[in-house]
Formats: C-alpha cells, sequence, structure tokens
C-alpha cells in the first residue's frame, strides 16, 4: 500500500510514522510514503498556496491552481481523498474498502478550507473523521492511514487481531485483562481463567453487547445481531428516558382547514394506538384533552372497557396500554398534572407540520434534565395560541418535503421513536 500526502507541512508525519506498527511496516515493504508540498507547485515568487476569499470574511482559502499542479504528477490510477468535514464519514467499512487499494493519495487542506473549484476539475473524494473542526486535515489523514493500514495483511502480525477490535463486528470491543489476577482488590473475571473456550467466547460477546448498549445504541441499528444477541440485550435493565417524555392530544384549540378555531371529536382508534405507543416506549403518561363533557365521558367508558371490564381479561396487554391514559379537559390541566407528579413544570413541545425549527436532539437533551410534554393536535392542526405559549417547536417529520399529512397516530409513533428509540 503506497501513500502520496499532499500538505504543506510534510514535517508534521515524522514523529507519528517513524514509531510502532507504522514504522515496521514501512521496514518490512508493506506500507510506503511519499509527500508533495503544494508550495513547490506555487508560481509566486513567495510559493503562496492562499489568498483571500472572494465575499470577504476571515481567514484564507487555498488557491486551486498549486493544489491541481501536484495532483496531477499522481498516475490516474490513483484514488484521491481529502480531509473534509463535510465528506463520507471515515468508518470501518470504508478503511476496508481503501484497503484494497493499491495507492491513495490524502490531500490535507489548511486555513479556511480549499477553492471549491479543485473538486470540479479533480476526481477528489471528501472523507471526514469526525464532526468537529481541526486546523488542518494532517490530523485526519492521521488516523486514516492507521485505519487502513492495520488492515494490510501481515501489517498486525496476526490478522484475526485486527478482525477482534472495536467496530471490525459492528460492536464495541469486550474489556480485556492482563497480570496480575488481582489488583486494588479488583479481580480478573473467573471465566477468563476457567480455559473454556466457548464460555468465554460467549462472556465476550455479552460484554461487547452490553458496552455498545451503554455507550453507543446508535451502532445497534447496522449491527448483526443473533436471536440470542437480542435476548441478552433485552435481560439488560437500564434507565429509559421515557419516564420523563409525557404525550398529550388535544382536541380544543385546534383549527379546521380554513383556520378557524374549534373543537374536534375523539377517535377510538386515536385513543387507543397512541396509548400503545405511550406503553411500548415506556411513556410518563398519556393526555386525552377535550373540554366536551361527554367527550371526557366517552374516552372514560372506553378506557373502563379495557382497563376493568371484559377487555382486562379479554387482552392484557390492550388494558395496560389503556389503564395508562389520564383524561383532562384542557392542555393546562395535563401541565398542572405533570408538574403535580414531578415537581417540575413540564417543557412544552408543540408539533405542526407547518412550522417548527426544534430538532430531536435538542428535545432528547432537554429529556435529561426536565420532564418533556409533547403536544399532538387534531383537526388541521393546533391553535395559535397553543403554538405561541409553548416553550419549542418539533421540527415537521419530513420538513424538506411540502406533503405533510400523515395521521396523528402515525405522527406520534414516529416522533416518539426519533426520541426514544432503541438505538437512538
Amino acid at each position: 500500500m503506497r501513500f502520496s500526502i499532499i500538505s504543506i507541512f510534510p514535517e508534521f508525519f515524522e514523529s507519528p510514522l517513524s514509531c510502532g506498527l507504522l514504522s515496521k511496516a514501512v521496514d518490512k515493504g508493506l506500507i510506503s510514503f511519499q509527500f508533495i508540498n503544494p508550495r513547490h507547485y506555487s508560481t509566486d515568487k513567495h510559493h503562496n498556496v492562499d489568498d483571500r476569499p472572494y465575499g470577504g470574511g476571515p481567514g484564507m482559502v487555498m488557491a486551486v491552481e498549486p493544489l491541481r499542479r501536484a495532483l496531477e504528477t499522481l498516475p490516474p490510477s490513483v484514488r484521491i481523498l481529502m480531509l473534509n468535514p463535510k465528506g463520507r464519514p471515515l468508518t470501518q467499512k470504508l478503511a476496508r474498502e481503501l484497503a484494497a487499494e493499491e495507492e491513495l493519495a490524502l490531500l490535507c487542506g489548511r486555513y479556511e478550507g480549499v477553492d471549491a473549484r479543485l473538486e470540479e476539475l479533480c476526481a477528489v473524494e471528501p472523507v471526514s473523521v469526525g464532526d468537529f473542526v481541526l486546523n488542518g486535515g494532517e490530523s485526519g489523514a492521521l488516523c486514516l492511514i492507521e485505519a487502513v493500514s492495520r488492515l494490510v495483511p501481515d501489517f498486525m502480525g496476526r490478522d484475526e487481531s485486527a478482525d477482534e477490535e472495536s467496530f471490525s463486528s459492528g460492536l464495541l470491543e469486550y474489556p480485556h485483562y492482563t497480570r496480575p489476577e488481582e489488583y486494588e482488590g479488583l479481580a480478573v473475571p473467573e471465566v477468563l481463567s476457567s480455559g473454556h473456550h466457548g464460555r468465554i467466547a460467549v462472556w465476550r460477546r455479552e460484554k461487547s453487547l452490553e458496552a455498545t448498549l451503554a455507550l453507543r445504541p446508535d451502532m445497534l441499528d447496522t449491527a448483526l445481531l443473533t436471536d440470542q444477541d437480542i435476548r441478552h440485550l433485552r435481560s439488560i435493565e437500564r434507565v429509559r428516558p421515557g419516564r420523563n417524555l409525557y404525550v398529550a392530544l388535544v382536541h380544543y384549540p385546534v383549527e379546521n382547514k380554513r383556520g378557524e378555531t374549534i373543537t374536534t371529536s375523539l377517535t377510538n382508534l386515536d385513543l387507543h394506538d397512541i396509548a400503545r405507543v405511550s406503553r411500548t416506549y415506556g411513556l410518563g403518561g398519556y393526555y386525552l384533552c377535550t373540554p366536551l363533557a361527554d367527550q371526557r365521558e366517552m374516552a372514560r367508558t372506553l378506557i373502563g372497557h379495557w382497563k376493568d371490564g371484559f377487555g382486562a381479561t379479554a387482552n392484557p396487554d390492550r388494558s395496560d396500554a389503556l389503564g395508562r391514559v389520564r383524561v383532562t379537559g384542557l392542555l393546562e390541566e395535563a401541565i398542572a398534572d405533570i408538574e403535580s407528579r414531578t415537581g417540575l413544570r413540564p417543557k412544552v413541545v408543540v408539533t405542526s407540520a407547518k412550522a417548527g425549527d426544534m430538532t430531536c436532539s435538542q428535545v432528547v437533551e432537554w429529556l435529561e434534565a426536565f420532564p418533556v410534554l409533547l403536544v399532538l393536535g387534531t383537526g388541521h392542526g393546533l391553535g395559535r395560541e397553543v403554538l405561541a405559549a409553548a416553550d419549542g417547536a418539533l421540527r415537521a417529520i419530513r420538513f424538506l418535503d411540502g406533503y405533510n399529512h400523515l395521521s396523528v397516530r402515525s405522527a406520534a409513533s414516529i416522533m416518539v421513536d426519533r426520541l426514544l428509540g432503541d438505538t437512538g
């Protein structure tokens, strides 16, 4: 594997590439490096490679001409990568893909970035090593070099080493131990000294699953899991944030298609389906808000059938879900009830297909410290006074699409999953 590094600071790489496994791989001829300094291709007498940005603003921009000249010295078959935060994320999957190449060129930008015309003129692939800002692409290039090099045959000395580590299996790695057997009262897990390879493999898999669930649950979304893996994950007791999230379905004040304030009638489907979503995700409560006395009485009758009547024995799961619904007159009563139960006034987050700029990640941050009441509207949406009084408005589910006409049941399911999904 050959790496061509395009950088105005080639000396940045001297120490990292001259120690450890990278140095040994160079000595064995497994990998090699060449450095191309864009300053050598500048036509300016001072060898400048940057200039002020068009449109104004702080900093400098790397000019297209020296970089293009530098890239033209590479063979046509070289795959050129530019370290850039807008690029494809550097994952273990991408590292495996790149390790199959014979030669890679890594373009390290500096200053405020690179003249955008370079990407139009040259076959450059942006790659990102993370959602953070660095002084230049050199640090990211080192990450990429190491991630790719260790997948080159014979680099690790024992090829299985690369396959057992974090991310290789789609999970975080299990914990490791070495001598002494006991230190500061902490002993090595007994199973690791048992000599029973089957039990050790099971223990390592379970610890890998536990670490991933605790630290990077998002990885479980793409990890290949067996039925046994899923059973183990379900057995793990953990604090779920759902208890801090509440849902209210408001029937007044809401609007009709002409923008007039109206009161809507409750529906059996809304009552049942949102209750089942609330129970499935472990929400703190589901409030049905209607000022109409006959509608409240109807709701209590329906709930009573499933909570105390025949439905309780015919379908205990439905009884469990419906038994958690609270019927109130107005939204303010639901807010007051949550405050009395938790000691904190909830953050009120309204939903609308027409407006809203709050992201799910922002709501999740609130859930870590406050109860949050997610307010859903019926008819053609919540009344203006409800929207105006809220602490925040959640962005529409399909905010980049002009068509946002989901049923409130579907919208509730999607929103709650985005906030509390197992792999979120």
